[in-house]
């Protein structure tokens, strides 16, 4: 199973339904390390879903960012986490998609930094065949459009941890997002008023269907890292 990967599509699911179900999966492939054989019993996994509408908060966040309080939290039927993968605050909710791949990067790279880059690419190429042409900013992370011009804009975010290399957490990527939830936050931190936040369906002026975006993401992230789909096994449930 060195480089196989099963693909877990969970539909729309609550942030902490998925956070433990992704924290199962991890905690699987850092056990079999311990395994005195060597071998591999569990494939890499790559989750993808949608959440309801909820804001993170990375370890290295200030809560300052998210700029409303509990009640109005409530008002607008979201909901707020402080979560262990690197990065500031972001925002989850329908019509975008997020991927948590779980690799056991010693089987791939050893490269915390090749990985990230890894996962930027495949979305890069995701957007190409969308005939949106993303980019990135050296002091960032994510993918954006028009990245050195004063119009930047964020199409992506990512914020991974990795605990005995294998990863956690992963990317978001602006679909049919409702971006009026990002004018809650400081998204990622980042103050500059001319870096903004977009989405697929902003960028076309049409609304994209969510099951391409997941095949085609999925299509270009095997590619990039090198890893072949098999057949979900019931070993997770």
């Amino acid at each position: 199973m060195e480089n196989q990967i099963e693909i877990h599509d969970l539909g729309q699911i609550g942030y902490q339904e998925a956070w433990d179900y992704q924290t199962k999966i991890h905690n699987r492939l850092i056990s079999e390390k311990r395994n005195p054989s060597g071998k591999h019993l569990f494939p890499h996994v790559l989750i993808l879903c949608e959440h309801p509408h909820v804001y993170t908060l990375g370890k290295s966040g200030e809560e300052s960012h998210l700029k409303i309080n509990n009640e109005e939290l409530g008002d607008i039927q979201a909901s707020f986490y402080k979560i262990n993968r690197g990065g500031d605050i972001t925002y989850h909710g329908p019509g975008q998609l997020v991927a948590y791949p779980i690799l056991d990067l010693d089987r791939i790279f050893n490269d915390v930094h090749k990985y990230v880059r890894g996962l930027e690419e495949s979305v890069i190429l995701t957007l190409s065949e969308f005939g949106i042409i993303g980019g990135r900013l050296p002091q960032y992370t994510g993918v954006w459009l028009d990245p050195e011009s004063d119009r930047a804009r964020k199409i992506c975010a990512i914020g991974v941890h990795l605990s005995r290399w294998v990863s956690l957490h992963g990317l978001a990527l602006n679909v049919n997002t409702n971006l009026n939830y990002f004018n809650h936050i400081i998204p990622c931190g980042i103050q500059e008023e001319n870096k903004t936040v977009t989405s697929i369906q902003r960028e076309l002026g049409m609304v994209v269907e969510m099951g391409e975006i997941k095949q085609i993401f999925t299509n270009h992230f095997l590619h990039t890292f090198g890893l072949e789909k098999t057949i979900k096994s019931k070993i997770y449930e």
